[in-house]
């Protein structure tokens, strides 16, 4: 045979195998997944709401092992695994899923289901019985009644419920542990109340236990007593306990490896540390109330220990002894906020296994032992909020090769880095707030090119290397907070990705920088930027606070914001900024200020239906037109209601009242309306003074007529009111009296009239707060004459009751005679000149009287 033939021969039988094998493929690929399983999970979406469509493959024109979330065997087809986690779906989970055979794994977490229906059992099915992982958490509006079910899944190893409704479940508990099979239960923050001690609870085969943000009684934890000495995690965080947390019983578990009690209150616990475990590796009594960290504590066995949490405690010491004598693979040591004091002993860097150090927020002094370069595979290092002074250099991180997060805020450290130093580390995230690097901005810095966030408001930095830094800030994609130094430059052509952008307070030139579609926050405010904004912000759908307050910015910037969908702060303070307001803002708008810019046109009702809204002022515009005299929808404004939004520290809003801008770190919640100087005409709406939670109200300077509505009474907690400056009218509603938080109050040049309300509060304020009404009178002006008490009450009551009122006449009748009457004659008895004259007077006139009617009687006679 010819080597021709034999590769022909060859290549014939390849063709063969690799055919044969193509159909055997296709044949196998043929096979359909099990009928039953298919109708089981097409009932089960007809339970769904898939608004994102990511059940899309679901129809019947595919095999149900190609669809979303299912998996299936190899081998027979049939249904094995099923996740839906985090899909957006809603509606109802139909339990009937456990009648999947072959199904071991169901994850449908991270959803917003709102029902759970539960089949009843049947007697030829065994129910669930091959099911070892089941996760139905973080679906916060499932609430469950019962937990009987679980009893029929034997098999099951992992139960996950956490952040589901069991409020309403008495016995969840007990049923949940008694499964045989079962190694982790997680029902944090279920909100479970456990009153009564559970029995018979069978723990033999629990390893991780997960119950924080639970209520317990100290009684109903004595089940925990039973734990398996097997369990190696144990997780209490945030529990709300009532009764005292006895911690001897945690001795007995002695393969625990995970302990978490944050939250729990430990302040009685003298000797908690001889309580732990040996083989304790991850230990968190965070925010535990714990005061003893006594230096003399010997016997502490925590040779195993990895990871060490105390943060928010209140120890008040040095840092103790025996902390130097764990183990040596401690990584992780977290003692922010400890009330923790002292110099920081070279020993603690002796752990040369640490990766976490955070030592924030305590009183520590002194400076930095060189030795912290020992840590060589240190991740993240927070020394801030602390007192520590002295040099720090580049030789105290010249070994840190593993280094991404550094924090040494708010701290004194002199740095003196060499110039030409280029780091071992490339950080992610530095923050170096108020702290004194500068002028120079430090060139090491600009050799970081994986910052994720970079922080360093308020740290005297002034000069910058334009390219280098603009290419720096290009690349950070989360944080960048350069706000309160004196950096000057120009950042037109830069690209800014960051999701926070903040450069307040700076002395940034040019036009408006270019911003990524995916940011958030923006707050250049209190620079020198010239020109319009950039049309192409129009886009920027996530945007929520913007803040361009102080600059010189012109054009009709609302127009481009009312794009923005998502706003909840404008602050556009101190521009030329001109154009009308537009309808169609953000609903979601809490804090609205164009203070001191070139807006016209009348106020759009749309701001008055606004329901998170708290702070509005248009102040200082060329408004006309009238207030919207609509039905107010301000529920921020009209009920007792807390703000979602929080001002942060860095949020550079200004909130004026009595006319001088008031600190706003202690007024996060204030609620301000302020239209003043602007043309603004009409009567004010009774409405207006409905919204009874508006402490700070301004009006000031306008060409409002009318009077004050006497919906003004309920104004309960106004603090300071300005209507000075306007033309209104009539008297002061006396139910203003009652408003006893009212600290200022200007209603200069109006023209009201008539007495101010008698009160203690009215009267307390000085004269100037009624200057320029001529016609007003009483306390603190001058008196008001009886005859003009008299006459206002008598149009007081006209106008109270809408017609004339007889016996007001009367009474003003009568009083006016009584008044002229004792005025005559007590001066007759007092003065005797004056009563001779008066007798005279009398006799000239009886004279008078007589002569002309003798005459007129004679002339009459000769007639």
């Amino acid at each position: 045979m010819t080597f021709l033939s034999q590769f022909s021969l060859l290549f014939l039988s390849l063709f063969y195998v690799f055919t044969f094998q193509n159909i055997l493929c296709n044949n196998l690929n043929q096979l359909h997944c099990n009928e039953k399983d298919r109708q089981i999970l097409q009932i089960f979406k007809e339970g769904l709401i898939d608004p994102s469509s990511n059940l899309i493959t679901w129809s019947t024109q595919q095999d149900c092992c190609q669809w979303q979330g299912v998996y299936c065997d190899n081998t027979t087809n049939r249904v094995t695994k099923l996740d839906l986690s985090d899909q957006s779906l809603k509606g109802e989970i139909k339990l009937s899923l456990l009648e999947l055979q072959f199904l071991y794994h169901l994850n449908l977490s991270h959803n917003s289901f709102n029902v759970i229906s539960i089949p009843p059992i049947q007697n030829d099915v065994i129910f669930g019985s091959n099911l070892h992982y089941l996760d139905l958490s973080y679906n916060y509006d499932i609430s469950m009644d019962n937990l009987h079910w679980l009893s029929q899944l034997s098999s099951l190893r992992y139960l996950d419920l956490g952040s589901t409704n069991l409020r309403n479940v008495t016995n969840g508990l007990q049923s949940s542990v008694m499964l045989p099979s079962l190694s982790v239960l997680i029902l944090s923050y279920c909100e479970l109340n456990i009153t009564s001690s559970l029995k018979h609870v069978n723990l033999t085969s629990l390893v991780t236990l997960d119950l924080s943000g639970n209520f317990f009684t100290s009684k109903s934890l004595h089940w925990l007593f039973n734990l398996s000495s097997g369990i190696s995690h144990l997780d209490l965080r945030g529990i709300f306990l009532s009764g005292n947390f006895d911690l001897r019983w945690l001795s007995q578990l002695h393969s625990v490896k995970y302990i978490d009690l944050y939250g729990i209150d430990l302040h009685k616990e003298t000797n908690w540390l001889l309580t732990m475990p040996a083989s304790l590796s991850d230990l968190h009594l965070s925010n535990c109330q714990l005061t003893n960290i006594s230096p003399s504590l010997k016997h502490v066995n925590l040779t195993s220990l990895v990871t060490l949490d105390l943060s928010f405690n209140h120890f008040n010491s040095k840092l103790p002894h025996w902390l130097f004598n764990l183990s040596r693979d401690l990584s992780h040591l977290h003692l922010k906020y400890c009330g923790l004091y002292g110099e920081i002993p070279s020993s603690l860097f002796n752990y040369q296994n640490l990766e976490y150090l955070d030592l924030s927020g305590n009183m520590f002094s002194g400076s930095i032992p060189l030795n912290l370069g020992n840590l060589t595979y240190l991740v993240s290092l927070k020394m801030d909020y602390n007192s520590f002074s002295g040099t720090l250099t580049d030789m105290h991180f010249s070994r840190l090769h593993n280094l991404k997060e550094l924090d040494l805020s708010n701290t004194r450290f002199t740095f003196h880095f060499n110039p030409e130093w280029i780091p071992p580390f490339q950080l992610k995230r530095l923050h170096l707030d108020d702290t004194n690097p500068g002028p120079q901005f430090p060139s090491w810095i600009y050799t970081q090119k994986s910052l994720s966030v970079l922080s360093m408001s308020s740290s005297k930095l002034s000069f910058v290397a334009e390219e280098k830094f603009c290419g720096l800030i290009t690349g950070i994609d989360a944080v960048i907070d350069l706000s309160n130094n004196s950096i000057s430059g120009e950042i037109s052509n830069t690209f800014l990705n960051s999701y926070h952008i903040i450069l307040g307070h700076n002395n940034f030139t040019g036009t408006l920088p270019h911003l990524s579609p995916e940011v958030g926050y923006v707050d250049l405010s209190h620079n020198s930027f010239t020109g319009s904004i950039p049309h192409a912000w129009k886009k920027l759908e996530y945007l929520f606070f913007i803040s361009l307050w102080n600059n010189n910015l012109f054009g009709e910037v609302l127009m481009i914001l009312s794009y923005l969908k998502y706003l909840q702060v404008i602050n556009l303070e101190k521009n030329d900024f001109f154009g009308t307001i537009p309808n169609n803002m953000s609903r979601y708008l809490e804090v609205v200020i164009l203070r001191s810019n070139k807006f016209e046109g009348s106020i759009p009702p749309q701001l008055f239906l606004l329901s998170d809204l708290i702070h509005l002022d248009i102040a200082h515009n060329k408004l006309s037109g009238s207030i919207p005299q609509i039905t107010y929808n301000i529920t921020e404004m009209m009920a007792d209601n807390y703000s979602t939004f929080l001002l942060a520290e860095d949020d550079n809003i200004d909130f004026y009242q009595k006319g001088q801008v008031y600190d706003r770190e202690l007024d996060l919640d204030r609620r301000t309306i302020d239209l003043s100087t602007n043309k603004i005409s009409g009567e004010i709406p009774s409405e207006l003074f409905r919204l009874i939670q508006v402490q700070t109200l301004n009006l000031s300077y306008n060409h409002l007529t009318g009077t004050i509505p006497k919906t003004i009474g309920g104004m309960k907690n106004l603090e300071s009111l300005d209507l000075s400056n306007n033309k209104l009218f009539g008297e002061i509603p006396e139910n203003m009296a009652t408003l006893s938080f009212l600290s200022y109050l200007n209603i200069s040049c109006n023209n009201f009239s008539g007495q101010i309300p008698t009160g203690t509060q009215l009267q307390s304020f000085s004269v100037s707060s009624y200057d320029g009404n001529p016609e007003l009178c009483g306390a603190p002006l001058r008196k008001c004459s009886m005859k003009k008490n008299v006459v206002n009450t008598i149009e007081r009551r006209m106008k109270e009751d809408g017609e004339f009122d007889e016996e007001s006449l009367y009474l003003g009748m009568g009083v006016g005679f009584a008044v002229g009457f004792c005025g005559l004659f007590g001066s007759l008895l007092t003065f005797r000149k004056w009563r001779h004259k008066y007798y005279r007077l009398l006799n000239r006139v009886y004279d008078q009287l007589y002569v002309t009617y003798m005459l007129k009687f004679n002339n009459f006679r000769c007639c």
